[in-house]
């Protein structure tokens, strides 16, 4: 029993770690007022170019890589959003279906119709002395690659900026008038264009977390989805950091549970398990009370101000 637990957690956290990356940037982002429907593109985006410079140039080079093309993708997001003010919803939809098509057909044309080798540098876990040891939790929070680690320093360091410092009040007053905050003299179209790149950014960690950290490899679509659960997380998590990564961490059992229930010889079809989190998702979803919590300008175009 003690074993199953064990792997249970061990597993959440994994399957959390991209989705945390994700989801906090896209709760800076949502807090500046903007919904970034294109995350997905990013997290595709940002696994095919860690992919791409890791083969190049190694591990650290291949995050490097994920990062870039993130925020490539959020750039142009941000072009048509905020310079543009065309609806974010639809240019979301727009780049994350073109993310989808072209990572493909570079993937293609890079590699063949073979696919990529599964010798994809990679990094391993990186265990911390004494606390890998400890039951249960030891080897699902303290023997897990560096990314992890690196999610558990930002949640708590995202809050306190959010919400300790003059930047992050800005942050949150575009979110809820960015024409007043206009008029106190915050560049809104400034801060929150900033904002969308930092949430691409992360976007493509996400991506090059999957490929780098975990699946060793890249195939056509492996974001499957998770940038639209990213999106849900920040409402589950009510838009604040630390709530965030509680409903990360809130899918990512829901994601190993799927195997578990498989590993218990349950005579079920196989996709009725591949389905368990996304139907969790959409409990918890039904079930959350977030009216009056989403920022009060999320997802409107910004007026001109007289």
């Amino acid at each position: 029993m003690s074993d199953a637990l064990t792997a249970l957690l061990e597993g959440s956290v994994r399957t959390a770690t991209p989705l945390a990356f994700a989801a906090l940037g896209e709760v800076v982002a949502e807090r500046s007022g903007v919904i970034n429907i294109g995350l997905e593109g990013a997290i595709i985006a940002g696994a095919l170019g860690g992919l791409l410079a890791a083969g190049a140039g190694g591990v650290v080079a291949g995050f490097a890589g994920a990062i870039v093309a993130g925020v490539a993708v959020a750039a142009v997001f941000a072009a048509f959003t905020i310079a543009l003010r065309v609806d974010q919803i639809i240019t979301g939809t727009g780049i994350t279906l073109l993310s989808l098509g072209l990572t493909g057909a570079i993937y293609r044309a890079a590699y063949g119709t073979g696919g990529a080798a599964l010798g994809t540098p990679t990094i391993g876990p990186a265990p911390v002395p004494g606390l890998s040891a400890l039951p249960w939790v030891g080897p699902a929070l303290f023997a897990q690659p560096v990314t992890t680690y690196v999610v558990m320093i930002l949640a708590p360091a995202t809050w306190w900026w959010m919400y300790r410092t003059h930047d992050g009040l800005a942050l949150r007053a575009c979110g809820e008038n960015p024409e007043a905050a206009e008029a106190a003299g915050i560049r809104a179209s400034r801060l929150q264009a900033a904002a969308v790149l930092w949430g691409g950014a992360l976007g493509g960690l996400a991506g090059g977390t999957l490929v780098l950290a975990q699946a060793g490899t890249f195939a056509e679509g492996m974001s499957a989805g998770r940038g639209f659960i990213a999106i849900a997380i920040v409402v589950l998590g009510r838009w604040h950091p630390i709530g965030v990564i509680v409903a990360g961490l809130l899918f990512g059992a829901a994601n190993s549970v799927q195997f578990l229930f498989q590993a218990m010889g349950w005579q079920a079809p196989y996709q009725l398990f591949l389905a368990t989190p996304y139907v969790l998702t959409l409990v918890a979803l039904a079930t959350v009370r977030s009216q009056g919590v989403a920022p009060a300008a999320l997802g409107r175009p910004r007026r001109d101000t007289a």
